[in-house]
């Protein structure tokens, strides 16, 4: 069953600028709360101690804050993993200035004290060295995706088209990053796979509109770089919207019922994959008009003494004439 019709006409190229109007702001919205409130890192940037005990029940995270507040921790999260018998307390490394033995010890002393029979499971210690290098080389990770997105796609397509792509990309990064400052999610390696996820799921979607519109450069005997764009946009709309809808039942589902532990993991995809669409269709789109990419751009070279083909066979459909719904 076709969710979107085979002969749709939706003038998304009429709102780009809306579309671009609406992006400036929520960018700048983002940008705002990453330079006021800045981005809540975990415990693999920051550095910190995690202990994971196992209770013989199902634990009362209210209580266990309450048990831990009275301890004397104020800088502390307590969260399931798994069930909800098994829970990771997260402590940041300089809370008292104490190594990681002597925290998960006293941690152990106070729940234990409050709950009999509790197991301690595993202890891990991340010092500020180490986060540090950890969020460098998460940046290094994210800033050479791009370099090789941009290489592959000028070689593959056109340098405008490649130009487009990082430009929807760092849209794509730099809005879900922002939305994570506002709401201040944990911010983990997880998110940092999450946010190399996204960009990979918004570049396939980029990719499958810059082929289908040089496909309609080289067909189509008449229509302008909009009219070409508005009609790509349309013929991937069902294959698009399957995508999106199909992934985002599972994130939802994931982030529902898969445990506080992975919800910064799920909810960074589930924006992730939102903006990724809205971006495929009006931010890489509209920029490979605004650089001026044309029907010269994505003509085949010719080669010398051999008959060229008449490909230039296909005339604009009239409805995209007309600007369509």
């Amino acid at each position: 069953m076709d969710i979107i019709k085979a002969n749709t006409s939706i003038n998304f190229m009429r709102q780009r600028n809306t579309a671009l109007i609406i992006s400036a702001i929520i960018l700048l919205i983002g940008v705002v709360s990453l330079v006021t409130r800045g981005i809540n890192f975990g415990l693999d940037f920051t550095g910190g101690t995690l202990i994971e005990v196992s209770y013989p029940a199902a634990a009362d995270l209210g209580e266990l804050r309450d048990t831990l507040t009275d301890a004397g921790f104020d800088d502390f999260t307590v969260q399931t993993f798994g069930t909800a018998r098994d829970i990771v307390v997260r402590i940041p490394a300089d809370q008292d200035d104490e190594s990681g033995a002597d925290l998960s010890t006293q941690v152990l002393n106070a729940l234990s004290a409050a709950t009999p029979g509790i197991d301690l499971r595993r202890v891990e210690f991340v010092g500020p060295q180490v986060g540090q290098e950890l969020a460098e080389q998460g940046g290094l990770a994210l800033l050479y995706a791009i370099i090789g997105i941009l290489l592959y796609i000028s070689f593959r397509f056109q340098w405008r088209f490649a130009v487009g792509a990082v430009a929807a990309l760092v849209h794509d990064v730099l809005l879900v990053v922002g939305i994570l400052s506002i709401f201040q999610i944990n911010f983990d390696l997880t998110v940092v796979a999450a946010i190399l996820a996204v960009i990979g799921y918004s570049l396939n979607d980029t990719i499958v509109l810059y082929d289908r519109l040089r496909e309609n450069f080289r067909v189509k005997r008449k229509g302008t770089p909009v009219e070409l764009c508005n009609l790509s946009i349309n013929q991937m709309l069902g294959r698009t919207l399957m995508t999106s809808l199909t992934t985002l039942l599972v994130l939802i589902a994931l982030f529902y019922f898969g445990g506080e532990i992975i919800h910064a993991f799920a909810f960074t995809l589930i924006i992730g994959v939102i903006v990724g669409t809205y971006s495929s269709i009006y931010i890489a789109g509209s920029a490979a008009i605004l650089l001026g990419v044309s029907k010269q751009d994505l003509m085949p070279v010719a080669k010398e003494g051999a008959d060229q083909p008449d490909q230039e066979t296909e005339v604009l459909p009239e409805r995209f004439r007309r600007g369509g719904a």
